[in-house]
């Protein structure tokens, strides 16, 4: 068996289809620390604080963690 790692050609992507990756990827890997605090104790509600334009009719929500702590709020 040849256990040599060989390079993996990269997807041919447009520069869109790697941003939509891009945010996916870090959705992913939110969703996932957004789990462990729950599993902390901890309430997590994301809120838009901002819209980022372009100036060209595209926008994205851009966020922060609210973060309630079960113990200083009292157990619900």
């Amino acid at each position: 068996m040849d256990s040599e790692f060989k390079p993996v050609a990269p997807a041919d992507l447009s520069e869109q289809d790697r941003a939509v990756n891009r945010v996916a990827d870090a959705v992913h890997r939110l969703n996932e620390a957004i789990a462990r605090a729950v599993n902390n104790g901890l309430s997590i509600e994301l809120m838009r604080v901002s819209r980022h334009h372009d100036g060209k009719g595209n926008w994205g929500d851009q966020m922060i963690p609210m973060v309630r702590d079960a113990k200083t709020r009292g157990a619900a």
